[in-house]
Formats: C-alpha cells, sequence, structure tokens
C-alpha cells in the first residue's frame, strides 16, 4: 500500500460523497496504491449510511465507526493503526483542506526525506474569533515545543508510516502530534503552505473549550514526556524542597531557643506558640506525602492497558 487517507468525521453527510469523489481522482492521476479510511466519530447525521454507500461503490473506501462521540484524536488514533500505507495522509471531511495538496505532500514523503509534513493554512477563510485563537495558540505552541510551524492544528498533514505507528494520541492531543513526533525522535518535520477553502456544509466545531482544552494539554504532554517515566524526579524534588524547609524551619526555632538560654540568658518563647513552627510542620508533612505519591507514579505506569481502548461499533473494508 502505498498510501492511506485518514479522515476523520463528525455530522459532515453533505460533504463526504464529493470529498471522496475528489480523492478517487486526484490518487488516480497520482497512480498509487492507495486505500481512503473515514472514521465517524458519532454522527447523528447519517454520515455512516453515506460512508456505507462510498464503500461499497469502491473497495478502497473503509470505514471505522466510534459507537459514540470519543473526539477527533481517539478517532485518528484508531485511524493510525488500522492506515497500512508507507504515507498517510489525514485531513478534514469538511471540504475545506484541497485534495489537489495531495500528491506533494506525499512526494515530500517518499521523495524528500520528511517524517512529517504539516499543512500550513496561510490564508484562512474563518471567522476572527477563530483565526486569533488559533495565532496565540501556536506562537504558545511553537515556543514551548521548540517545533517551528506555523499550524499546529492543520488536518491537512501527512507522515511517514513509522511515525503513526509509534506514537499515541488521545484526549485532545491531535494538535501537538508534530511534538510528539519530535519526543519520539523524529525530527525531520517540515512544512507545506496548503490552499484554505470556506467551509460549504455543516457546523465547525471550534469553540471556547477546545481552545482552553488545548493548553491544558500542551502543559500535560510536556509534563508527560519530561517525567512519565521518571515521576519521582518531579513530585520527589519537590516533596525534597519541602521536607529540608520544614527540617531547616524547625531547626532554627530549636536553635533560637538554645541562644536564648544559654548565650542570653533570658526565658525563650516556646516553640509551639511560634507560627514558624506550624508552617515548618505542614511543610514536612507535605513533602512526605509528594513523596509518597511519586513512589506510587514510579510503580504505576502511565500507559495502562485500557486508555485507548473505545468501542468500535462497525468496520467495512476489514
Amino acid at each position: 500500500m502505498d498510501v492511506s487517507i485518514v479522515v476523520p468525521l463528525l455530522n459532515e453527510h453533505e460533504s463526504l460523497p464529493i470529498l471522496a469523489d475528489r480523492l478517487h481522482g486526484v490518487l488516480g492521476v497520482m497512480a498509487v496504491h492507495y486505500e481512503v479510511i473515514f472514521i465517524d466519530d458519532g454522527s447523528t447525521d447519517g454520515s455512516w449510511q453515506a460512508i456505507e454507500r462510498l464503500a461499497k461503490a469502491d473497495d478502497r473506501v473503509k470505514g471505522i465507526r466510534f459507537g459514540r462521540n470519543y473526539g477527533k484524536s481517539p478517532a485518528l488514533n484508531e485511524g493510525f493503526r488500522a492506515a497500512k500505507g508507507r504515507v498517510v495522509i489525514t485531513m478534514d471531511a469538511d471540504l475545506q483542506d484541497d485534495p489537489d495538496e495531495l500528491p506533494e505532500l506525499y512526494r515530500m514523503i517518499d521523495q524528500g526525506g520528511f517524517d512529517l509534513v504539516s499543512g500550513w493554512k496561510k490564508k484562512r477563510y474563518d471567522p476572527i474569533t477563530k483565526t486569533l485563537p488559533t495565532k496565540l495558540f501556536n506562537w504558545t505552541t511553537r515556543r514551548v515545543s521548540g517545533v517551528h510551524l506555523h499550524d499546529f492544528n492543520c488536518g491537512l498533514k501527512a507522515y511517514r508510516s513509522e511515525v503513526v505507528k509509534s506514537i499515541e494520541v488521545f484526549g485532545e492531543m491531535h494538535r501537538y502530534i508534530p511534538f510528539i513526533a519530535k519526543k519520539e525522535g523524529f525530527r525531520n518535520i517540515g512544512e507545506k503552505v496548503v490552499k484554505h477553502h470556506a467551509r460549504k456544509y455543516g457546523r465547525t466545531k471550534f469553540g471556547f473549550d477546545r481552545f482552553i482544552n488545548g493548553f491544558l494539554d500542551l502543559l500535560t504532554i510536556t509534563f508527560i514526556f519530561r517525567f512519565g517515566k521518571k515521576p519521582m524526579h518531579f513530585f520527589g524534588g519537590l516533596g525534597t524542597m519541602m521536607f529540608v524547609f520544614g527540617m531547616g524551619a524547625v531547626a532554627w526555632l530549636l536553635v533560637s531557643k538554645l541562644l536564648h538560654l544559654f548565650l542570653w540568658h533570658e526565658p525563650a518563647p516556646l516553640v509551639s506558640d511560634q507560627a514558624l513552627f506550624y508552617v515548618a510542620l505542614v511543610a514536612m508533612v507535605i513533602g512526605v506525602q509528594l513523596f509518597t505519591v511519586g513512589f506510587v507514579a514510579e510503580l504505576v505506569s502511565r500507559n495502562s492497558s485500557d486508555r485507548n481502548s473505545y468501542r468500535v461499533k462497525q468496520r467495512l473494508g476489514w
């Protein structure tokens, strides 16, 4: 299999026949052995019925149907698992991504030596309520991740097969796939300016909650890659600082009491009457608790066996 096209979707039944027709046309001219995988993320508008008709008409079309809506990241992860192509290209189903970009994306991976190529919608046809938060998001992600892409959230991306088989996408992490790939050792990451079209059918899935969740996921993924395999370095470090602070404060109180008694020959205040004593006590307790959390985190693997298990209701083409 030369190329797999992975298309996650939610309630896009009007655009699916048009998209499939355009994909067949472009991929046919490319003269490659291909498959188109539609992942229906719990649609309620007849999208699955449209996929069934497309699969019946052409066995190169395959479908995966979730039992309910899980999100774009789980849909992509399931598509990555199923993809058989040497090159895997993802795109959205709303016709805003242009299939005419596929040949060059394929060439950049197949012949250009890139591990991953991300699309850059330099000229966008989205409302300002979406473009402004996106610019802020991309700026922040560049600074934190060290991956210098203009458009992390572009759905049009191409991957070498080894990349998608080596990474795990969950939660809302799909927008950070270049960051994840870099951390897994795939550092040859490129970018291509791609055409963007105004939405014709359906409604955008972008909302303020997804904008906020994106930043929270960025913090999560940064923490996981830095401390996921060594959580004691984080919790143990904090616990050590808290415990040392508490012990130091107690030692200072005891030394102060001894100085009052034996050097200055004056009555010393009771240690238990001083606020610093209780601050020190709390710090020591928190330090011990953080140590305990660190030990437990070392024992519990973050990669639980069912974290990326989703109820697939139906499959077509396998």
